[in-house]
């Protein structure tokens, strides 16, 4: 059993915790510095009224994942950009499926169009699940650099809400 709600204040140590441990594992995102607690817990508040955050706990009131969407500054302004984190091992198990129907839902409340997810072209799991969820391609950048330099491309994909 899976449960969605919004993301608080007291998830953030289990949300870094779930996110460093992919950034350490690396190859499905972007980000390669491990994340601070701090920072985490102020860039989830920084936007209330633009920003959705979401997670995903099992039954045992683990967290398993989360997603958010939120202004990029390389988009328009009714276009939130998306990202989907499960738990390492999870992936499959309908986390972020439930996660989106909640994101979706905060995202049309907020006034956005439509939603951006920016996948990196060697994560073929996270090509797949925007594709399942009706995310079509709109752009590609085939060399797209991480912040070590190491060119992997990007697909960008979009869903109108």
């Amino acid at each position: 059993m899976i449960a969605v709600r919004p993301a608080q204040a007291a998830d953030v140590p289990q949300i870094a915790a779930l996110l460093n441990a992919i950034i350490a594992a690396g190859g499905t995102t972007a980000m390669e510095t491990p994340l601070k607690e701090a920072g985490l817990a102020k860039r989830i508040v920084a936007t209330p009224d633009r920003s959705c955050w979401h997670v995903a706990h099992d039954g045992a009131g683990r967290l398993v994942g989360v997603q958010w969407a939120e202004p990029h500054p390389g988009l328009p302004a009714d276009i939130a950009d998306i990202s989907t984190f499960t738990r390492i091992g999870m992936t499959g198990c309908g986390i972020g499926t439930a996660l989106f129907q909640a994101t979706q839902a905060a995202c049309r409340a907020r006034g956005y169009r439509a939603l951006n997810a920016a996948i990196r072209a060697d994560n073929p799991g996270g090509l797949r699940f925007y594709e399942s969820l009706g995310f079509t391609d709109w752009r590609v950048a085939h060399d797209a650099r991480l912040a070590s330099g190491k060119v992997t491309g990007k697909w960008f994909k979009r869903i109108d809400l």
